[in-house]
């Protein structure tokens, strides 16, 4: 009988069979980030098409702002269920049925003949974009080293932030070529190709025994909803819940809504000329994730990182509301893409929070506070440019003053509020 060596090719333990589980792995997170890439093209898209919106549905400042949060809404609701669906059915089952959802809310704004079929197409996108980046961070936690968590979910962020070039110059070119309902087509087309992508290479692979984060045992529904119960009565949560709603808010309200119409408004860009910047501060916006995720100084000074780079964020937004100096509104957003990587921070500082068998369902509350906080802030200033207005005053300058004092009552909420009892493993 022929013996294998440990060492062999085909034995279990040599270093080509334990590699192929490993790129197995990184397939299918890939996979899984392409859906994550369109939910970041889909949310940034009001910042392009507000203008050529504005012009067929004759919207105000306010109905432009309820129709960008809108998709963060039904995005940030629906997160509690997908993380009860993450748990209970795992990460390929509910990103499968979930993101057909997105597909038919692209077709239907593609579609729209007025303003409440628009904003009805923005809710379903956002309810199927919903786990889109839930199930990148549950299953880094659950199939990758707990060490690594910062790192990949940073780099998985940057690969996701690639959606968001697509909403800068090429569909700025594309619908000044033919229309904004191409760019909902277009979008529609490639979230498709990204469903097959998944349905194709995701499986659930078993995790390995010396992972923490490993999925829980099967509940019932009712436990699952008592869990989330369970974490919002934990004393810090409340902390992590308001940092997260105004951090992520505060550079998707301007990447996502603002940016085009503060550079066509006040000094005359084309679109295309909007596009570009908004595609610079893209790829700056790539960069900032996996650079603070190589960077976390882990559980002991992770929190004050946090802190202190909310509030530089917070001043950049005061500075950058006090000027009118072009130089400065094109740059400001590109420093504010760049710095907003920072944000990697809290996802490994929530992974840290809570115990590993309800890693999905905190990461979900998590999710929810960050995108129900982008609904709300667009929303807000929303009414903030509106008032403004009204009052003879400049809407821009109203706006991200608003954003600076959001970012600043987010970092003291964090501060003062109770922290976890620390944990140096994770």
């Amino acid at each position: 009988m022929k013996s294998t060596s440990p060492s062999s090719p085909s034995s279990p333990t040599s270093p080509a069979a334990r590699a192929a589980p490993a790129r197995s792995v990184w397939v299918m997170l890939f996979a899984l980030t392409t859906a994550f890439a369109l939910s970041q093209a889909y949310r940034t898209v009001a910042a392009i098409m507000a203008a050529p919106l504005q012009a067929d549905f004759h919207l105000s400042a306010q109905a432009l702002g309820l129709f960008a949060g809108a998709f963060h809404f039904a995005f940030g609701a629906m997160q509690l269920f997908m993380g009860i669906g993450i748990d209970l059915h795992g990460v390929r089952r509910t990103v499968l049925v979930a993101f057909p959802v997105a597909i038919a809310g692209s077709a239907l704004s593609a579609l729209a003949t007025n303003y409440s079929v628009l904003v009805l197409g923005q809710v379903l996108i956002g309810m199927g974009c919903a786990p889109a980046f839930l199930v990148c961070t549950v299953f880094i936690a659950r199939h990758l080293p707990s060490e690594r968590f910062a790192a990949i979910s940073g780099l998985t962020l940057g690969l996701g932030g690639i959606g968001m070039l697509l909403t800068g110059t090429p569909l700025a070119w594309l619908i000044e070529a033919t229309s904004w309902r191409m760019g909902f087509w277009v979008l529609g087309a490639c979230a498709a190709l990204a469903w097959g992508l998944i349905w194709t290479l995701v499986h659930e692979p078993a995790p390995p025994a010396s992972l923490v984060g490993a999925p829980p045992r099967k509940e019932s529904l009712r436990q699952a909803i008592g869990q989330f119960g369970a974490i919002f009565m934990l004393p810090h949560t409340l902390g992590i819940v308001l940092l997260a709603s105004v951090g992520y808010a505060s550079f998707i309200s301007l990447r996502g809504l603002w940016l085009g119409p503060l550079l066509m408004q006040r000094h005359d860009f084309t679109l295309v000329q909007s596009g570009n910047v908004a595609l610079v501060m893209s790829l700056a916006s790539l960069i900032g994730p996996p650079l603070f995720g190589r960077l976390d100084p882990g559980p002991l000074h992770r929190r004050r990182w946090i802190v202190g780079f909310t509030l530089l964020l917070a001043g950049l937004f005061a500075a950058f509301a006090l000027t009118h100096n072009p130089l400065i509104d094109v740059l400001g957003p590109i420093v504010i893409g760049a710095l907003s990587g920072f944000l990697v921070l809290q996802y490994a500082d929530v992974r840290a929070a809570y115990p590993a068998a309800i890693t999905g369902r905190a990461m979900a509350v998590f999710t929810m506070a960050m995108f129900l906080g982008v609904a709300a802030m667009q929303w807000f200033t929303g009414i903030v440019a509106s008032v403004a207005s009204a009052q003879g005053a400049d809407p821009f300058t109203a706006v991200l003053a608003s954003i600076a004092a959001l970012l600043a009552a987010g970092a003291m909420a964090f501060v003062l509020l109770p922290g976890p009892a620390p944990n140096p493993a994770r």
